[in-house]
């Protein structure tokens, strides 16, 4: 005779007042007390992908200069453009990536940027294509 041989097969106690709860139900009991809050946050932000910024060739660099020197004889015509620029994530190395069609309506040369019609500034150092429409 084991120990437990005179118990182990009798049927499991059901209440007659309480019906059995679910199993998510009584997951759900514990559910507010994680031990470490925040932590999911944390892995996510971890997994988040950034890219790098890739640094131009000189050939890939002249042409831009060309492009923005096209740029500044045509400012008061505020001209139409496509750039590509890298915008640098806050929290962490790295950024992304972005392409979008803008209005050119100043060329800052003091803070080397260009302020767009909608009011977007854009940094030189982070454009890496401008396509001229």
């Amino acid at each position: 005779m084991n120990n437990y041989d005179d118990i182990i097969n009798l049927p499991h106690h059901t209440s007659r007042r309480h019906p059995r709860m679910p199993a998510e139900m009584r997951a759900a009991q514990f559910a507010p007390f994680a031990a470490l809050t925040g932590y999911d946050d944390v892995i996510h932000e971890a997994a988040r992908y950034t890219e790098s910024e890739v640094e131009l060739s000189d050939n890939d660099r002249e042409r831009l200069d060309q492009t923005v020197a096209e740029i500044r004889a045509r400012i008061k015509e505020q001209p139409s453009a496509t750039f590509t620029y890298f915008v640098p994530d806050e929290l962490k190395a790295g950024g992304k990536y972005h392409t979008r069609n803008f209005r050119v309506k100043q060329l800052d040369e003091v803070k080397h940027l260009f302020v767009m019609t909608d009011d977007t500034r854009l940094h030189i150092s982070h454009i890496t294509d401008i396509q001229l429409d």
